[in-house]
């Protein structure tokens, strides 16, 4: 399995629409075989979603992410993991331990009373985390 982590300064980029770079990490297992860096340029959605295509992630984690980029990504058949805050090893641990739902990994103003962060009309599928689970649907 290919995962994308969006990173910025040893921490998951806050925003992945303007995130320009990912680490690639080849997990089997449950432990990471392979690792490397790759750019991610591009300012319009189109562009983001067919670099992101050609480098085939299985999932991918993130900060906050747009709509149309996240309904471009879901499209192709990406699992998206957005709201994702921390230092990347921290985060890459959690989610190999299958912890990374945690509280301690949503982005500030990513937890309410009742779940976690639906988007500013209450949801309707785009980025929406309901009960500690994350959908892009």
């Amino acid at each position: 399995m290919l995962l994308a982590l969006t990173v910025w300064n040893g921490r998951i980029s806050p925003v992945c629409d303007v995130a320009r770079q990912l680490l690639i990490l080849e997990v089997e297992g449950g432990k990471v075989i392979a690792r490397r860096e790759e750019r991610l340029d591009g300012a319009d959605c189109w562009r983001r979603c067919a670099r992101l295509e050609e480098l085939k992630p299985d999932t991918l984690i993130c900060g906050a992410i747009s709509g149309p980029l996240a309904e471009l990504l879901a499209a192709k058949g990406l699992k998206i993991i957005p709201f994702i805050s921390g230092m990347v090893e921290e985060v890459l641990a959690a989610h190999l331990n299958k912890t990374l739902l945690e509280p301690a990994f949503a982005m500030p103003g990513c937890c309410g009373r009742g779940g976690r962060f639906r988007g500013a009309r209450g949801g309707r599928g785009r980025g929406a985390c309901f009960g500690g689970t994350k959908t892009i649907m």
